[in-house]
């Protein structure tokens, strides 16, 4: 737990005291405030949220805010196109996205302090600071994280029995071999970890195939259900009462989901990209990013709250495969392998949930851990970079054909409307109708703000 939670929750109470207020009619009274920002706009209306992780940290000059006017050492190879919305322009090699602006919400003055993967990734996944973030070491997750998105998310929106609340797609965050902090419960518990899930199809997209890391589902295999009823019922009759620790109830809440999962015939058919037409297939791509992000949509569709896609043009697990970290030969890379195995399926999902009657109902969040420098290195790469990066939302209520903030003339730090991670988090907390003032209460029965961010003003 954060040492900060302490003088935080005692700034809490001696507020209150000045008010003449109790701390619960505090947060009473923060809780309605919030409940009535949700009601005053066109906000609450996403029913769940598909995040596309970008690994590595995508570059925000060569996709979402090109720099055509700067010097060449930092504008890069690439050249800037128009998009749908006059007045905005898009790298020439997004070009399906391009033609998808009037959807998004670009904001292009996000920024936070850790250069590291993993912290990076942290600050994104929580909307919170990591331990010791401007140092250059990762971290692996410990119960004293702060909860991910996707574990905030699952504790207020249910999932139809069977499903689970939090599924990362097609594999964990890893760097250099080493899980990382921010993707899980936290202090929430590991019953709020996500469910990590392979894939079924797909080939590497120029990467290599491997597996490593936290416990995955494989729902293409083949399951003998009248055998695994037999084998439930039985450890039933044969276990003894286990005593409610937090470790035997994880323990059991995961055994139990998995059994639901494999029992229930409307997961199967959710993870049965089979059931997809030949051309559908062919537009996500037949390769792991593409068929991940279908899955995505699939499971989204079934009632899963938050599914996470782990974005890459193969699968990079373990750091193997290739990956947004360009920092050698950033622009053929980009070019040849990571912006068309990315750009079309990301695409395709938006046209797919729009033309199915979800996009409304559904946020899209493109997200990365940073940007990369400005100035390009020897390698002809960029490097990390989080003093301003991107971020796109579509869907869920958010009034596309519309750019938040803006980057100084090299990219290099915010100009206008500088927001942070935990202003992301807010504003995907009320696009989901939780209020960002909302209280979780962690294992000491602290209460926390699940954000202290402002929702950005990206709503119709």
């Amino acid at each position: 737990m954060s040492r900060s939670a302490f003088p935080r929750r005692r700034f809490l109470q001696n507020g209150c005291a000045a008010l003449g207020l109790s701390l619960p009619e505090l947060l009473r009274l923060r809780e309605q405030a919030s409940a009535n920002y949700l009601a005053s706009g066109n906000t609450g209306k996403a029913k769940s949220c598909i995040v596309l992780y970008c690994w590595g940290g995508m570059s925000h000059h060569e996709t979402w805010d090109p720099k055509p006017l700067a010097p060449r050492e930092v504008r890069g190879e690439f050249q800037p196109i128009a998009t749908a919305t006059p007045g905005t322009m898009v790298s020439e090699h997004i070009p399906h996205l391009a033609r998808q602006t009037e959807r998004l919400a670009i904001v292009r003055s996000i920024h936070h302090n850790s250069s590291a993967h993993g912290k990076g990734m942290y600050w994104n996944m929580t909307g919170h600071a990591p331990p010791q973030a401007t140092t250059a070491t990762n971290i692996p997750p410990t119960p004293e994280d702060w909860p991910s998105l996707g574990a905030m998310i699952s504790k207020f929106r249910a999932a139809p029995r069977g499903m689970p609340r939090s599924v990362r797609l097609p594999y964990p965050l890893v760097d250099n071999g080493t899980l990382q902090a921010g993707e899980y419960g936290g202090w929430m518990g590991q019953q709020f970890d996500p469910i990590v899930i392979r894939t079924p199809g797909g080939k590497p997209f120029g990467g290599v195939s491997r597996s490593l890391g936290a416990a995955e589902l494989n729902l293409s295999q083949e399951v003998d259900l009248t055998r695994l009823t037999r084998r439930n019922h039985l450890l039933a009759n044969l276990e003894i009462p286990l005593p409610p620790e937090p470790g035997i109830k994880q323990l059991l809440h995961f055994r139990q989901l998995a059994s639901d999962m494999l029992l229930n015939p409307k997961v199967k058919v959710a993870f049965d990209l089979d059931n997809e037409s030949p051309k559908t297939l062919e537009r996500y791509g037949n390769h792991i990013g593409g068929r991940s992000m279908l899955l995505a949509r699939r499971l989204s569709e079934a009632g899963v709250p938050l599914v996470t896609v782990c974005c890459a043009a193969g699968d990079l697990n373990g750091s193997r495969g290739d990956h947004w970290d360009t920092h050698g030969d950033n622009f053929n890379r980009l070019k040849n392998t990571m912006l068309p195995s990315f750009d079309r399926p990301a695409a395709t999902l938006l046209d797919d949930l729009a033309d199915r009657g979800l996009l409304d109902h559904t946020l899209v969040v493109i997200m990365t851990e940073f940007g990369r420098t400005p100035k390009i290195n020897g390698g002809a790469g960029r490097d990390h970079y989080p003093g301003v990066y991107s971020v796109v939302l579509a869907g869920g209520g958010i009034q596309g054909g519309q750019v938040y903030g803006s980057s100084d003339r090299n990219g290099a730090h915010p100009h206008s409307g500088a927001c942070k991670p935990n202003d992301l988090h807010a504003t995907i907390f009320t696009a989901m109708g939780i209020p960002p003032h909302t209280m979780l209460y962690d294992s000491l029965n602290r209460p926390l703000s699940i954000t202290d961010g402002r929702p950005l003003p990206l709503f119709g």
